[in-house]
């Protein structure tokens, strides 16, 4: 890892690798609300019982946060995974009805707190770029 993704891959590998831990046990009303919001983005959910979605969604959470913070992950790897992760929170703000306000990618008060995922994007991609051009230089 280098020492300039320090920051990133720390501050956001402990808040999701955190994120996923608080949902190892998510049952009822809090997985199938959870679960409601994500069908409601990407119908084929529904496939998925929502205690077994919570479930998957937190494993995927702590191996992606796990992942950041491991020094030999490569920085491109890393970066693929939580863009991935990001574009699909994003993608989650941008189809929640009452999340943006009518006919604009502005969040409403109560879409705040998804649209601001999209920083998780940008990181992902410059972990990615980074990892790119990083070894395109030392080929």
């Amino acid at each position: 890892m280098k020492l300039a993704h320090l920051p990133l891959r720390v501050s956001i590998g402990a808040y999701v690798l955190n994120s996923g831990l608080s949902k190892r046990n998510l049952e009822g009303e809090a997985a199938q609300g959870m679960h409601g919001m994500a069908v409601a983005a990407m119908p084929q959910l529904r496939q998925l019982e929502p205690a077994r979605f919570a479930k998957l969604l937190s494993y995927s959470e702590m191996a992606l946060g796990a992942a950041l913070l491991a020094p030999f992950v490569p920085a491109t790897l890393a970066g693929l995974g939580l863009t991935a992760f990001g574009a699909g929170l994003v993608q989650l703000y941008l189809k929640t009805p009452g999340m943006r306000e009518a006919g604009s990618v502005r969040p409403t008060q109560q879409g705040s707190g998804l649209a601001k995922d999209v920083w998780l994007v940008g990181a992902g991609l410059t972990l990615v770029l980074e990892g790119l051009t990083h070894s395109r230089r030392h080929d």
